[in-house]
C-alpha cells in the first residue's frame, strides 16, 4: 500500500479553514491519544477533560474513513519513524520551496490532534532543522510545558492549552510572557487580569500579541464538560 501524503491544505478542514483569507497553511492530522494499533500515547500530557472533550470526532474527523487515514499515518509513525519522519520533512521541504519561489510566508501546524515534537524527532532522525525554512511559520498548541518553554521566541509558536489539571503550569508560561489558550463557556474580554483574545476568529497563533490568554469557545463533547476542564463565565 501507498503510504499517504502527511500534511492536509488547511481548507479542508475546520480548525484551519478560516486561516486561508490570510494566509495559505497546513496541518497534520493524527489519530488522538492512544487511538492506534500500538496504544502508544501521542498526547502525554493531556488531561481527562481533554480527551473526553477531543475534538478528533469534529468536522470531517466524524467521516470513519477520515479517522482511518488520520489512524494509518499514526501507525506509520510508530512501525517506521524514520520513513514517516522523511516523508514529512520532504512535504515541508516541497513547501518551503513553493512559499520561496513565490515569495510569501506559510504556515504549518504539525499536532492537529496530537503533543509531539517533530521538529526534534526530524533533527534526531533526518538531519535536518525545520525551523530553518525560512518561509514558513510553524506553530501549535501543547500541553507540555517543557516543549512550551524550549522553543518560546523560536520560529515554532507554542500556545500553552490549559485544562482542569495544569493551573500552575498556566500560571508558569504567562508570567514567561507566552500565551494561554483557555476553553470558556463564553469568551470574555478579560480573564485574571490578561487580555483575552477569540482564537475561534482564526488559528494562526503566531499572530497574536504576546503574554496574552486565547479564548476558545466550548465545542461538541466541552460543551457538556462538569469536571472543570472548560471555564464557566455565566
Amino acid at each position: 500500500m501507498k503510504n499517504p501524503k502527511l500534511l492536509s491544505h488547511g481548507s479542508t478542514n475546520y480548525k484551519t479553514a478560516k486561516n486561508q483569507h490570510i494566509t495559505e497553511s497546513y496541518i497534520l492530522y493524527l489519530s488522538p491519544y492512544k487511538q492506534n494499533s500500538f496504544g502508544k500515547n501521542v498526547c502525554a500530557n493531556a488531561s481527562p477533560g481533554c480527551i473526553d472533550a477531543c475534538l478528533f470526532t469534529a468536522g470531517r474527523g466524524a467521516f470513519s474513513t477520515v479517522q482511518s487515514a488520520r489512524q494509518r499515518k499514526t501507525d506509520w509513525l510508530f512501525s517506521d519513524r524514520y520513513g514517516f519522519l522523511y516523508q514529512l520533512y520532504k512535504e515541508l521541504y516541497m513547501i518551503n520551496a513553493e512559499a520561496m519561489f513565490e515569495d510569501r510566508a506559510i504556515a504549518i501546524r504539525l499536532n492537529g490532534t496530537s503533543d509531539l515534537d517533530f521538529v526534534e524527532l526530524i533533527k534526531k532522525e533526518i538531519g535536518h532543522d525545520i525551523l530553518e525554512f525560512t518561509h514558513l511559520k510553524f506553530y501549535d498548541y501543547t500541553k507540555n510545558l517543557k516543549k512550551a518553554i524550549k522553543y518560546l521566541g523560536s520560529n515554532y509558536y507554542l500556545t500553552f492549552s490549559r485544562s482542569e489539571t495544569n493551573h500552575i503550569e498556566c500560571s508558569t508560561y504567562l508570567q514567561m510572557g507566552g500565551n494561554v489558550a483557555i476553553v470558556f463557556d463564553e469568551i470574555p474580554t478579560e480573564y485574571q487580569g490578561y487580555q483575552v483574545m477569540n482564537g475561534d476568529e482564526n488559528d494562526l497563533r503566531y499572530m497574536d500579541h504576546d503574554n496574552v490568554i486565547i479564548g476558545l469557545k466550548a465545542k461538541g463533547k466541552a460543551r457538556k464538560d462538569t469536571i472543570g476542564f472548560v471555564i464557566k463565565t455565566k
